[in-house]
């Protein structure tokens, strides 16, 4: 069945695939084409993502299992929906009980010589043989005489137990030990095991395998092996081919020692033409790779697009200035240092394993060299990364742009480092799995130079996501919306529709079936708080109104102004008042709870003043206090008794309260119109719009696990028959005689209006079309205006398309039937400078029905169609039309 549109389920204890199918119908009426599943396989007990994987063998039996999993398939199929579901091929989890990870226990038990050590990509001579597992509380030796660490004979196998880990005991090694051994004789069969038991503070010297990011409870997968890849895809795969899974989403594919390979392995065991959607960030001005079998990324690149055509860049001065004033002495005043910075601190203190790792294998490669200084050089290289991956295959030849990404790398390291080009320089050839070159000495270096190209390659992954997403991005706060996975915040100077077009332009032709998205499980603000921040920034007086009283609270109350704008961000950003499907209160509508919780994180996250580990109470404590007196403070009063004996604090928080429920209320029809124009925008660009769930209503939520918690689908569904909802909006938009023509196959023509503030452009469905061909095939879906289901039949097959069908007809005589779609950007002013009215949008000529109102308006040749013209509707500046032909 052709995908024309996503619903992403988090599946967990709470939210099962029996809860999952209930929801079907609803998103039969909603549009959506295929129900898409977060992770299904058995994960660690309570997981509330799937990502930490423990079993590929077995369905999750917290979310219902292999018999729930089919029944839910089976359900949606009957409905004529697909089910899509993610894969985590890169890692599984290393957490207590260790022995629930069967692989991973073998590999404790057995060592090198075990029969799942290929699976884990383990430094084995770093260990001196053993596995690092760096969990104690404190020494080896103070655990041992604690009585913390004991062997525990009573089950089915010794094991040695540590509160709640387990780990196993190598075979042959308890000869002549006592039933309950202490002391020395423990320290000497601890000695014995292939594992090496360390304090957590040694992690930087200890941890000898391969993790995700710096999380040392996932342990990475070496899939790129044949045996692995069978036994950890084996299920997945048999559900597919049983028809229960229609197509997968891959996680961090950039992990992976091959992603094309991987990739096309996976395509290859995979019925004909199934999609497959890769979680890749893409960086500014970085392409997918043309020669990845896939249908695209999961859409945080268009996620970012939509919100570069939207931002006011206008604003941008002011923002800056504002920003500027945030800033202590000694800070980072220009974003690409700001991210140089995050770099290095992240390299040089989270990522030490991985980097002693590389310089092992350099150092192997050119043990002329100091390793001091080759260590350092491997530094700047890293630091220097300008992309998540340069994708390199040893004994294949490198791709020309990802080889410039390399040298783009050695020469910012150069230029930082002027006194390691000897070292830098020496890196280039290793990368490059060329070791001898130049280097006639060195010719039995060949495996350590592939094994430091791979993993070089699978560190920048690390080095882009802790640094960028999780530090920079809770650093760096001129427009905290434009700090979102796959964002750029620089991007505020140069915003506009080009980048929308230029990137929409480049998918319609290479990746057509590519995934559109505004909210994730990992987005750090859901699409709403963004578009309420968009918005607000469009009114330059009331964000530096804000802005100057945050300053101001925040000098009273010994809180840095980097902090403190952050929270007023959050807050205004967060608050449900003016809000669209708002109760009417206009209170700041905050869950204190919600807030402290994505504060914290973003304050450690930051790593500035305090961090996960060693971190500062007291500042938090601080910063969270000051966000509790925004939402505590009581109406400014500023002529009342309670103004007279409000302390500073409390009068600057009152003021401040006052300021951002005046900016919300002042800009509350632009925060619903950028919402709603996203929406649409991102409903019909090229691709396969994917909703993640609950945010087809206006919803605001923060970074995970806020962005996580559970949906109410009976009032979602309720608000279907609600004139102007989100949900109604979206149902028309996914409406099949209207969503058909911004199938994955068509085109895509921008529109230029005359009238800076609006986003418009035009999709058309044509002969021969990827769209077309799935039109083919699919069952149109009955519309909310109770059309008669038309059925189109394969004609390869040899039978007759029904003739009323005229989508079909017109794509099969080569005549366009398109849909145009018109978005506002820099709302704020938009709505200020009231000019929308008088903009003219160059449609193509013909007819064409509004889908929102149903109004029928002719285009002729060398005429534009004026915004005015168009009769008022429940979703006010938005349009959808439809041509008729």
């Amino acid at each position: 069945m052709p995908v024309t549109s996503t619903y992403r389920f988090q599946l967990h204890a709470d939210f099962t695939l029996d809860d999952a199918r209930a929801q079907l119908p609803y998103l039969k009426k909603l549009g959506i084409s295929h129900a898409y599943c977060s992770p299904i396989l058995a994960a660690v007990p309570g997981s509330v993502h799937g990502y930490d994987v423990l079993d590929h063998t077995r369905v999750n039996p917290e979310i219902g299992g292999r018999e729930a999993f089919v029944a839910f398939a089976d359900a949606a199929h009957e409905m004529g929906l697909g089910v899509i579901v993610d894969v985590v091929p890169n890692h599984m989890a290393f957490v207590a009980p260790e022995s629930g990870n069967r692989p991973l226990w073998a590999l404790l038990k057995g060592g090198q010589d075990a029969p799942t050590a290929h699976w884990f990509d383990v430094d084995w001579a770093a260990g001196d043989g053993k596995l690092g597992v760096p969990i104690l509380g404190n020494s080896l030796e103070q655990e041992i005489a604690d009585g913390a660490i004991t062997l525990d004979r009573s089950g089915d196998e010794p094991v040695i137990r540590y509160y709640e880990h387990d780990f196993p005991v190598a075979d042959g090694t308890l000869d002549g030990v006592s039933e309950e051994p202490t002391g020395d004789e423990l320290r000497s069969l601890l000695d014995a095991q292939h594992y090496r038991l360390a304090f957590w503070r040694e992690r930087d010297t200890v941890l000898n395998y391969r993790r995700f990011f710096e999380v040392n409870e996932l342990i990475a997968v070496r899939v790129e092996e044949t045996e692995v890849f069978d036994a950890t895809h084996a299920l997945l795969l048999e559900l597919h081919h049983a028809g229960h899974i229609d197509g997968f989403r891959i996680d961090h594919p950039d992990g992976l020692a091959d992603p094309r390979g991987y990739l096309a392995r996976l395509a290859k065991e995979c019925r004909k033409d199934t999609p497959i959607w890769v979680e890749k960030i893409l960086e500014p001005g970085e392409d997918l790779p043309k020669d990845w079998a896939c249908a695209g990324t999961t859409g945080y690149d268009a996620m970012a697009a939509i919100t570069a055509a939207l931002v006011d860049d206008a604003a941008a001065p002011v923002l800056d200035e504002v920003w500027q004033r945030a800033l202590a002495e000694g800070d980072a005043h220009d974003v690409d240092e700001a991210a140089a910075d995050a770099k290095r601190f992240v390299v040089e203190n989270g990522l030490v394993a991985e980097v002693e790792r590389l310089t092992r294998r350099a150092s192997e490669v050119r043990p002329d060299l100091e390793r001091a200084r080759l260590r350092a050089a491997i530094v700047e290289l890293l630091v220097a990364a300008p992309v998540y991956r340069a994708y390199l295959v040893p004994g294949e030849r490198m791709d020309a742009r990802a080889k410039a990404h390399l040298d783009d790398a050695l020469a910012a390291a150069r230029e930082s480092r002027p006194d390691l080009v000897t070292e830098i320089d020496a890196l280039k050839p290793i990368a490059l799995v060329r070791p001898t070159a130049g280097a006639d000495e060195f010719v039995d270096t060949e495996s350590s130079s592939a094994d430091f190209a791979v993993r070089l390659q699978q560190t920048w992954g690390p080095v882009m996501a802790k640094s960028i997403e999780d530090t920079l991005f809770y650093r760096w706060h001129t427009l905290t919306a434009l700090n979102e996975v796959g964002g750029d915040p620089s991007v505020l100077t140069d915003a506009g529709p080009h980048r929308l077009h230029a990137w929409a332009q480049h998918n319609a032709k290479q990746w057509p079936r590519t995934m559109t998205t505004l909210s994730t499980h990992d987005t750090k603000r859901s699409e709403d708080v963004r578009a309420a921040l968009l918005a607000l920034a469009g009114d330059t007086d009331a964000w530096r109104e804000c802005s100057e009283a945050a300053f101001a609270l925040a000098d009273a109350a010994g809180v840095d102004r980097g902090a403190a704008h952050l929270v007023w961000q959050t807050i205004a950003g967060f608050s449900t008042a003016f809000g669209v499907d708002d109760d009417g209160s206009h209170d700041l509508g905050i869950d204190a709870q919600r807030l402290d919780d994505c504060l914290t994180k973003a304050l450690r996250e930051a790593k500035v003043f305090t961090a996960w580990i060693d971190g500062d109470e007291t500042y938090e404590e601080q910063v969270l206090g000051l966000a509790r007196l925004v939402l505590d403070a009581p109406a400014n009063d500023k002529q009342g008794e309670a103004a007279a004996s409000a302390d500073a604090k409390s009068t600057l928080a009152a003021d401040l309260r006052e300021r951002i429920l005046a900016a919300r209320r002042d800009n509350a029809e632009a925060i619903r119109l950028t919402g709603d124009s996203q929406k649409v925008l991102e409903l019909f660009l090229p691709g396969v719009p994917d909703t993640y769930q609950g945010s087809e209503r206006p919803t605001l939520s923060l970074v995970d696990p806020d962005n996580r918690r559970s949906v109410d689908y009976a009032e979602l569904e309720r608000r279907l028959d609600v004139p102007g909802s989100r949900p109604r909006l979206v149902a028309q938009c996914l409406a099949a005689d209207v969503h058909d023509p911004a199938n994955p196959g068509s085109t895509y023509r921008p529109l230029e209006s005359d009238n800076e503030f609006v986003v418009a452009f035009e999709r058309a469905l044509t002969a021969g079309s990827v769209a077309r061909r799935h039109l083919a095939d699919a069952g149109r879906r009955v519309s909310d205006a109770g059309r008669s289901v038309q059925r189109l039949v394969n004609r390869d097959k040899g039978a007759k398309a029904d003739a009323t069908d005229h989508a079909f007809e017109h794509a099969e005589h080569g005549a366009p039937f398109a849909v145009a779609v018109v978005g506002v950007r820099a709302a704020s002013r938009a709505l200020r400078d009231n000019t929308l009215a008088d903009a003219d949008v160059p449609l193509s000529a013909g007819t064409w029905r509004h889908a929102f109102s149903g109004q029928r308006v002719v285009v002729t040749d060398g005429e534009a169609l004026r915004l005015g013209d168009l009769e008022p509707h429940e979703f006010g500046h938005v349009h959808v039309l439809v041509q008729e032909k």
